[in-house]
C-alpha cells in the first residue's frame, strides 16, 4: 500500500467557516481522497490553521511555519510515495506581506525540503503535488478575513502551476472545483471541502500507478 502526506493549513484540517470546528471526517478532502483511493494508498492529514508555507506566526497555540513542520511531518511518516501541499492563503495576511509571490518563494522552499530530505533510504524521494488553494472571496463585511485581499489570492494558481513545472512537480487547482464560503471569505463548506478530496482521487491514482 502507497502512503500519501497530504499538508496544508486550516483549508486541510476541515475548519467550518461558520463555527471555527472542525468538519466531520467524511468531509475532509484527505479522508475523501483515501476513500476514494480504496487500497492503494493510505492518505495521511496534517493541517494546522494559519500555517504558512515559511514564515513565523506567533499569535497561534502552535508553530505555524510550514517549512519547520514539514521537515517533521517527512521524518515522522516516511517512507512516503506522495507529498501533497496545499498552503499560501495565509501568507496572503498583510502580517507576512499580503502579496502572492512571498507565497511562491515559500512554497519553491517547500519543494526544496521534499526533494533534498534525508530519507530513508536516501533514494526514497516522494513525488510532490502543489495544490492551489480556491482563492477568497468577499466575506460579510466586504472582503476576505484578517485582510487578505482578492486579488493577490486569485494570483496563487497561475503562480503554482508555473512553480510546479519549474520544479518538476504536480499541480492541481483547487479552485476549480471548490469555491470559498462567503461566510468568511476564506474557509470552505463542507461539500467545497469534500469536492476537493473526489477530484483529488483520478490524478493521485495516476501518480500512484
Amino acid at each position: 500500500m502507497k502512503t500519501v502526506l497530504a499538508f496544508g493549513d486550516s483549508l486541510t484540517w476541515g475548519a467550518d467557516p461558520a463555527t471555527g470546528l472542525r468538519h466531520p471526517p467524511e468531509f475532509r478532502w484527505p479522508e475523501v481522497l483515501e476513500a476514494g483511493l480504496g487500497d492503494l494508498a493510505r492518505v495521511i492529514g496534517d493541517g494546522l490553521g494559519g500555517r504558512t508555507t515559511c514564515y513565523d506566526d506567533h499569535t497561534g497555540p502552535a508553530c505555524r511555519n510550514g517549512a519547520k513542520a514539514l521537515l517533521v511531518a517527512l521524518g515522522s511518516h516516511m517512507p512516503l510515495d506522495l507529498v501533497i501541499i496545499m498552503l499560501g492563503t495565509n501568507d496572503l495576511k498583510p502580517s507576512h506581506g499580503g502579496q502572492a509571490e512571498p507565497a511562491v518563494s515559500g512554497m519553491r522552499r517547500l519543494a526544496q525540503i521534499v526533494e533534498t530530505f534525508p530519507y530513508k533510504p536516501r533514494t526514497a524521494i516522494p513525488r510532490l503535488m502543489i495544490v492551489a488553494p480556491p482563492a477568497c472571496v468577499a466575506g460579510p463585511q466586504g472582503a476576505p478575513a484578517a485582510g487578505r485581499r482578492i486579488s493577490e489570492s486569485e494570483r496563487l494558481s497561475p503562480l503554482f502551476r508555473q512553480l510546479a513545472a519549474e520544479v518538476g512537480a504536480e499541480f492541481f487547482d483547487a479552485g476549480a472545483v471548490a469555491t470559498a464560503s462567503p461566510v468568511d471569505g476564506v474557509h470552505l463548506g463542507r461539500e467545497a471541502t469534500r469536492a476537493i478530496g473526489q477530484a483529488l482521487v483520478a490524478p493521485v491514482r495516476s501518480i500512484l500507478a
